[in-house]
């Protein structure tokens, strides 16, 4: 399943190269470790609003690394079992209806996942927001007697990515805070932040995010965790196009 970041100057080049939190990169890396952890299982509610209905789904997902992700719905009944599978770059999803498993084409990688204002590029953080992105330390805060850190993050050129350019904002202990999203032109097009920081699978961890489009009132999506644990033993058999077809977790 899912930043903003970092200002940091420094009036002396000794000093900057004392402080790791000067890489750019580097803060990210840990932002995304720590969301994902080694592995993770969580079971978290979504919740699409917008001005005219509300749906809620209740969804099951597991993680391991930062290439593999596996999602099923459970609630409500009609759209249980509906499921999607990342690695790496590749995406397919399952629809029991039909007991079809389509693989997702690059250029759909945009759009939404089951309806909501995540794409299906968000569904699953992963290395791709370290590899086809140059990362800057912008700006540097104290918060709560905290280091909070605005990292811009560019698209290289001819990076295979839905997004030109993303704003990070995490704090030191490696939360993510705040993460914004900008098309090829550098138009903020939607934004997710996180809400209710509170002890979760053992470590402090948002329990709420939230995405919503800048375009559009009263348009969000709201994730909020059930359950989360970390670092548990999962089997790579689990990330397989048979485990997205015959569910047995």
């Amino acid at each position: 399943m899912l930043a903003g970041f970092l200002l940091i100057f420094y009036s002396c080049a000794a000093g900057a190269e004392e402080d790791p939190l000067n890489n750019g990169r580097a803060i990210v890396e840990k932002a995304l470790d720590y969301w994902r952890g080694v592995s993770s299982i969580s079971r978290f509610s979504m919740t699409i609003h917008r001005p005219d209905f509300q749906r809620k789904v209740i969804i099951k997902g597991w993680t391991k690394g930062r290439k593999n992700g596996l999602f099923f719905v459970e609630k409500p009944a009609k759209d249980a079992g509906n499921g999607s599978l990342k690695k790496g770059r590749q995406m397919w999803s399952y629809n029991p209806k039909i007991n079809r498993v389509i693989k997702l084409p690059p250029s759909m990688m945009s759009q939404s996942w089951m309806g909501s204002d995540f794409s299906n590029d968000d569904l699953a953080k992963s290395d791709s927001m370290l590899d086809d992105y140059s990362h800057t330390v912008r700006e540097k805060k104290i918060v709560d007697g905290l280091a909070v850190y605005s990292i811009e993050s560019l698209a290289l050129e001819d990076a295979p990515v839905v997004w030109g350019k993303q704003d990070l904002v995490i704090r030191e202990d490696g939360i993510l805070l705040r993460q914004s999203f900008y098309d090829e032109d550098m138009v903020m097009v939607k934004e997710m932040t996180a809400g209710e920081i509170e002890p979760l699978g053992g470590r402090l961890f948002p329990k709420i995010w939230t995405m919503r489009r800048v375009d559009e009132k009263d348009h969000y999506t709201r994730l909020e965790y059930i359950e989360l644990s970390f670092d548990d033993d999962l089997d790579d058999r689990l990330f397989t196009l048979a485990s997205l077809k015959n569910r047995r977790h």
